[in-house]
């Protein structure tokens, strides 16, 4: 389902982890049908936000490693200056 963009057996994947009996898979079901439309495109289209989650993988990164040490001016500069 994930690696041949097959979206459309989410619905019939939800009920198979439904009836196993896995209360913590139950939970992750349940979040994945409050939001099944996001879901089934992310499953189904061929775009992704796989740069712009890297580029904010990268600034949470900095932010943490300058924790405590300095104030915002010098974390805006190792944002724009260190790619």
């Amino acid at each position: 389902m994930f690696t041949e963009r097959e979206g459309e057996r989410l619905p019939e994947w939800l009920d198979a982890v439904r009836q196993d009996d896995l209360p913590p898979i139950h939970t992750l079901a349940a979040g994945i049908d409050r939001d099944r439309d996001a879901v089934t495109a992310g499953l189904t289209l061929p775009w992704n936000s796989g740069v712009v989650e890297g580029h904010v993988n990268r600034i949470k990164m900095l932010k943490r490693q300058m924790s405590s040490r300095a104030g915002f001016g010098l974390l805006r500069k190792r944002v724009l200056f260190y790619s």
